[in-house]
């Protein structure tokens, strides 16, 4: 309202629908006109939503009507820019989901696939159809998903499109048919009920989805799409088991008996019936319900439960997300924050809206549950004494859990050596689980991972024979779930566990890189090789902490040797691929410069790699080989590849994103620059920004000759004499545009809040640059020269070190930055030094305070210039 008093004049004169047409903005680029549509759109339907002015339908069309537009008006504008004189066509998008069915979320992703037609989409002279259609689809999301100063359009989610593990972003229209007709699964198809031609070649886009109509709706009955289908709400549900009992932190979309299982209950209904009653195929869900009661499928009494209860979550939903733009479905755990969604409502607390909410609840629950009703239930008693004996909260739902392992449901136990090797483990692995924190999800969680392997042979027969690493697995599972989730993509993780020397610290870069060479000559295989090896360190780093075995920050130097041995291989392999192409550029060579936690020497698990392409040498020389090249188009070209052999995936799985925005003039600038260009670039254009990265600059790829020189060149730009009020006044401007466009995570998170690392990381970068003091990238060595002379207290050295070990223990354990499970925060307390929660809680403030202390140094002296 403080931003758009223009729509809040419209509003105090309750005139909602002008508020809702005012919305457009007429001037501008296209990306700044729909950011402010956004704005605008986001609160005139927030204010008649909360007045009771705008149904449910009315608000949720109108957020997927301006999804469309924003989508048509990306790809024009994206068009544009590529092609002005061409004509726009060739290129569709197919709204899936919420999207699809018109029923956005005040915060919703959009889940397109881009499909487009080689032959009609508009292209550069010799361009590649495929490459064309990619740079449009790149060009799109930029324009929608990047947060800037406006906010952002939509955040846009492409893993929908077939396979996204392997293929592009954008997909010919035939080759999506092809896959569609022949080898799509069972989930596609419920996605593709509520598909639609959104935006673009439209026509185009309505001829694909009339083409794999009969994949969707198929006239025979196909039980096997709707056993996937009720499977994959089992998934959710165990998945999800913490948000399953109803109350405080209750998941509305995925709990039991909330908006899935009433969107699967209606899917499932279409998907069998659909296919010989075309007026079934109704994409939205409250249409849908009315019209599978209008045929007589559902009772009258079912359909008012399902409309009653998916109008009332979805309102709720609508009132979660209005806070702040959280892209949430969870009933807030604190009590006040509950409050305040309950009054959003018109109630008059929390527990009136959880009163409200209950009775729905469990009727959609009961009415989800009663699809299964007719599954022979082949659970033996003695089964449930034994899981209730264990400590199990649901002995029942366990013994469910292991008949379906035994009835061959699940993949990996099919065959009779996976079974005996099932029964043979499963008295220690019932007793061990049952020693959980939660005993029911951390089975749900080994649950997952058994789902997802070929053969659990190996697994059963390692578990059975191992004691100890059943016991690690155990925490794994119910501490880790970034942990979880990569031993859920390779399950032999877990075997980097049986050697002791899992939990030593990880070796020297020369070391590692020894260890990640192939030897083979072959690219790919010595690729697959860096990202097995660097997933094994990194599983073993992260079980360290969990298991108490090192210190965090030990840990994160681990990581980074680790990352810097794995650029130091692929940038190798690279470079002697490339030079069989191209040849060599005499008296020139590739030098990598590690920026932010990387130079610095501190990695978390999640952390993507700052890096600056460089070369030494003359600009204008030329490469030796059989297709030479000038040195500028040499270098972006060998710069691309290396970039893609650290961060495109394999079939051994991904390395680490690579953010190279913190070269010379951005994203704006040539990926690599020559030496002179970088020293003249950041003594005459660069940023006070750009200073402050370059304190943490340190080489990791090139010459012991080439890393000192550019050493050099850093120096001499650190060293240089500064105005320290205008400094001071940057260095809050700064920091003050961050703190308005990236906003905390979550409650915990050290890095962002006030008092947090960024503050500590500012101050300690203003000193540098004002005294010439501590220019090292280790943090905390330039903090202790720092303390040394005089401008900066000792305890900020204390301060950084606990704070950098919550975040590397929350990575693992709370990816959100959330404060975790109680047994959880004690592994957290454990990892930090301190005695229990209550202490770690008690240092962090103190830890924050001081940094704030500090920060407020800088900020006071940019007041006084």
């Amino acid at each position: 309202m403080a931003r758009r008093p223009e729509i809040v004049v419209l509003l105090e004169a309750g005139d909602i629908e002008g508020a809702v047409a005012a919305a457009p903005e007429a001037t501008g680029p296209v990306g700044r006109r729909l950011r402010i549509e956004r704005d605008r759109l986001a609160l005139a339907l927030a204010i008649g939503d909360l007045a009771g002015a705008l149904s449910l339908e009315r608000v949720i069309q109108t957020l997927s009507d301006f999804a469309d537009l924003a989508l048509e008006l990306a790809i024009g504008e994206a068009m544009r820019q590529r092609t002005p004189d061409a004509s726009p066509a060739g290129f569709a998008v197919i709204a899936l989901g919420k999207h699809g069915s018109r029923e956005l979320n005040y915060s919703s992703d959009i889940d397109p696939i881009l499909i487009y037609d080689p032959g009609t989409i508009p292209l550069r002279p010799r361009e590649d159809p495929a490459e064309g259609a990619v740079r449009i689809a790149k060009l799109v999301v930029h324009l929608l998903h990047t947060r800037d100063g406006d906010g952002y359009v939509f955040r846009v989610d492409l893993r929908l499109r077939p396979s996204p593990e392997a293929t592009q972003i954008a997909l010919p229209v035939e080759a999506a048919i092809s896959y569609y007709e022949s080898s799509a699964l069972g989930w596609e198809r419920a996605a593709f009920i509520r598909a639609r031609a959104a935006a673009g070649d439209v026509a185009m886009g309505q001829d694909f989805l009339a083409a794999i109509t009969p994949f969707v709706w198929r006239r025979s009955l196909d039980f096997g799409a709707v056993g996937e289908l009720r499977a994959m709400s089992q998934r959710i549900r165990a998945h999800h088991a913490a948000g399953q009992k109803f109350g405080p932190g209750f998941d509305l979309k995925r709990g039991r008996g909330g908006i899935r299982e009433i969107e699967f209950f209606v899917q499932i209904q279409q998907l069998i019936r659909g296919g010989r009653d075309p007026a079934l195929r109704v994409p939205d869900t409250i249409g849908a319900i009315a019209a599978l009661a209008a045929a007589g499928w559902i009772t009258a009494p079912e359909a008012n439960t399902l409309d009653t209860a998916y109008r009332l979550f979805r309102t709720i939903e609508h009132r979660l997300q209005m806070v702040d733009d959280r892209q949430t479905h969870t009933l807030p755990t604190d009590a006040r924050a509950l409050d305040d969604v309950a009054r959003l409502h018109g109630l008059v607390d929390g527990a009136a809206l959880l009163a409200l909410l209950a009775p729905h609840i469990d009727a959609v629950g009961t009415l989800y549950d009663a699809l299964d009703s007719d599954a022979p239930q082949r659970v033996p008693a003695q089964a449930n004494a034994a899981f209730a004996q264990a400590g199990y909260a649901d002995p029942a739902a366990m013994a469910r859990r292991v008949a379906d392992w035994r009835s061959g449901k699940v993949r990996a136990l099919r065959s009779p050596a996976a079974l005996e090797a099932l029964e043979a483990a499963l008295p220690g692995l019932i007793v061990a689980f049952g020693a959980a924190p939660d005993p029911d999800d951390a089975l749900a969680a080994f649950d997952r991972l058994v789902s997802g392997l070929p053969s659990a042979i190996n697994l059963f027969r390692l578990l059975e024979a191992q004691p100890v690493l059943r016991q690690q697995l155990v925490e794994i599972l119910s501490h880790a779930p970034t942990l979880a989730e990569a031993l859920g993509r390779r399950p032999a993780l877990l075997d980097r566990l049986i050697d002791a020397t899992a939990f030593d610290p990880v070796g020297d870069v020369a070391t590692l890189v020894a260890e990640m060479h192939d030897g083979s000559g072959d690219v790919e295989a010595q690729f697959d090789r860096v990202r097995h090896i660097v997933g094994d360190h990194r599983f073993a780093l992260g079980t360290q902490i969990v298991e108490g075995r090192a210190d965090p920050i030990a840990v994160a130097a681990g990581y980074a040797r680790v990352a810097e041995a794995a650029l130091v291989s692929i940038a190798q392999t690279v470079i002697a691929d490339f030079e069989g192409k191209h040849g060599v550029i005499t008296g020139s060579e590739l030098v990598v410069l590690a920026l932010g936690r990387f130079g610095g020497g501190l990695l978390t698990h999640a952390s993507d790699l700052d890096l600056v392409y460089l070369f030494t040498g003359d600009f204008q020389s030329e490469s030796d080989g059989k297709k030479p090249l000038g040195a500028s188009h040499y270098y972006n070209r060998l710069a691309q590849r290396l970039t893609a052999g650290l961060s495109v995936a394999t079939s051994a799985g991904a390395l680490y994103e690579v953010d190279t925005r913190l070269r010379p003039s951005g994203k704006q600038g040539p990926l690599v620059v020559s030496f002179d260009s970088f020293a003249r670039y950041q003594s005459e254009n660069a940023w006070t920004w750009e200073h402050m990265a370059l304190t943490r600059a340190r080489p990791v790829f090139g010459s012991a000759t080439a890393r000192a020189e550019l050493a050099t060149i850093i120096g001499a730009v650190l060293r240089t004499p500064r105005d320290v009020g205008a400094l001071a006044t940057a260095v809050v401007a700064m920091r003050s545009d961050i703190a308005a466009h990236k906003p905390p995570l979550g409650a915990l998170d050290v890095k962002l809040a006030e008092g947090g690392l960024v503050d500590l990381e500012f101050f300690v970068h203003f000193q540098q640059l004002a005294n010439v003091i501590g220019l090292v990238p280790d943090l905390r060595d330039a903090i202790v020269a720092l303390s040394s002379g005089g401008v900066a207290a000792p305890e900020l050295r204390a301060a950084h070190d606990l704070m950098t070990r919550v975040l590397v223990t929350l990575r693992l354990v709370s990816p959100a930055m959330d404060v975790p499970a109680p047994a959880t925060c004690a592994v957290v307390a454990r990892a930090c030094g301190a005695d229990d929660w209550t202490d770690l809680m008690a240092r962090l403030d103190v830890a924050r305070a001081s940094v704030k202390a500090h920060w407020n140094l800088v900020v006071e002296k940019a007041k006084t210039t």
